[in-house]
């Protein structure tokens, strides 16, 4: 990690400026953690508008520790949230010896630098996932509303490698709408479910619903059970830690339904998960 008094800290960015205050921020969070402090790092240093910086890869390594060491169940959850959101968020995976985009850095800091920072944010990624039992368990115990669990099951998603699942959820973390593209027509399909039922049952609309009130509502199939891995595994993650909207909404996204716009058959899961790909 970067000693506290390096100059590579002001060589890297954030939203606004350079991280110049970001090692700072760092400190005080590991002297005695505090909401309002974290809150300022992330919002004014590491994350905005879904993007992360040089400054977020180089905080990932701190915060992992802080999360790791803590015996606080609620501080961690909320590392573990806000880091997996990070990571959700991060475009540039699986480049050697890092993102192409740091070339600026690398110019002005040095490759090897570029490639501890780098290196150590993949760590900091697998310490993280690492706690996801702890996490989970805490979740399932306490009284966190639904949306708190889907914030744990984006994190969940995002360290396990599935981004394409952690920013679909982080789009519609509601759970009241889900926009979907028909691989035929390339039409959106917009998935809602139905007024004032109990089960959460999901119906798609050939027009937004918020704006196109008179529609006739179209059925998905619910998939008895599920046959792909990836969301399979959201389930059981889901029902772990009883977030059980999404429970019962994944039978019908697991689905099969006719598109409002071509009338061609369509698969529910990927026609959602298709605008998410990277």
């Amino acid at each position: 990690m970067l000693k506290w008094d390096s100059d590579i800290w002001g060589k890297l960015t954030g939203p606004y400026s350079t991280a110049d205050n970001v090692p700072v921020l760092l400190q005080q969070l590991i002297q005695e953690y505090d909401q309002g402090i974290f809150d300022e790092l992330f919002q004014e240093h590491l994350f905005h508008q879904n993007t992360i910086y040089t400054a977020t890869y180089a905080a990932m390594p701190f915060l992992a520790q802080i999360a790791c060491s803590t015996s606080d169940a609620e501080v961690r959850k909320e590392l573990f949230i806000n880091c997996g959101v990070i990571e959700a968020s991060r475009d540039e995976r699986d480049e050697d010896p890092f993102p192409e985009s740091w070339a600026e850095l690398a110019e002005d800091a040095g490759s090897s630098v570029c490639m501890e920072l780098y290196r150590e944010y993949e760590e900091a990624i697998a310490k993280l996932k690492a706690l996801t039992k702890e996490v989970f368990s805490y979740a399932a115990d306490s009284s966190l509303d639904e949306t708190e669990k889907r914030y744990i099951l984006v994190a969940d998603a995002a360290y396990r490698g599935s981004h394409d699942v952690a920013n679909m959820l982080m789009t519609f973390m509601d759970g009241d709408e889900y926009v979907a593209v028909c691989p035929a027509c390339t039409e959106d399909v917009y998935i809602w479910p139905q007024e004032d039922h109990p089960a959460k049952i999901l119906q798609v609309f050939q027009q937004d619903p918020v704006f196109h009130t008179e529609q006739t509502p179209h059925e998905i199939v619910p998939a008895p059970s599920f046959a792909e891995e990836e969301i399979r595994t959201l389930a059981e993650q889901a029902e772990a830690i009883g977030e059980q909207t999404l429970v019962r909404q994944l039978h019908y996204l697991a689905g099969e339904t006719a598109c409002p716009s071509c009338r061609e058959k369509i698969s529910v899961w990927p026609s959602l998960l298709g605008t998410f790909a990277g």
